[in-house]
């Protein structure tokens, strides 16, 4: 049987965040991709593959940041929601918010999952852990192309 490798972007600005959450998932059950970019525009290029990034591959599954440089995650979760192509991807925020506003707003956005990043370095691997058994190994993802 052919291992199936999973695509995750991780929309982070925080560099430390972003190297913890490499390595949780280097170690990983799962063949997975991870492509990190920091901030709201690149993220919006990379999942409509513009410029630089016009040979990415459509993500499985983003981890997405709140608190981002050019354009905010929230923002970005609207964009993506709103966009026919995009909608369906999973759309994990992992944020340090713990502010109900942000809970409630993102998920009146569509976001399909709300965490919030441990601050304990065992405990952030464990979280970045958690979400990969979850969406990776438990729920059924929507097919890539799927048919409109």
């Amino acid at each position: 049987m052919m291992v199936k490798s999973v695509n995750i972007l991780l929309v982070e600005d925080n560099p430390g965040d972003a190297d913890l959450a490499r390595e949780a998932l280097v170690n990983s059950k799962m063949n997975n991709n991870l492509h990190v970019v920091d901030d709201g525009e690149k993220a919006m290029a990379f999942l409509r593959r513009e410029g630089s990034y016009a040979d990415v591959p459509r993500p499985d599954l983003i981890l997405l940041d709140l608190n981002l440089p050019k354009k905010d995650g929230r923002q970005v979760l609207a964009e993506i929601k709103s966009d026919n192509e995009l909608k369906r991807i999973p759309v994990v925020i992992l944020t340090t918010s713990q502010a109900e506003e942000d809970v409630l707003k993102t998920y009146n956005l569509h976001a399909n999952c709300y965490i919030t990043k441990p601050i304990d370095l065992n405990q952030f691997l464990h979280v970045v852990r958690s979400i990969e058994d979850f969406w990776l190994s438990i729920v059924v993802l929507p097919p890539k192309e799927a048919k409109k």
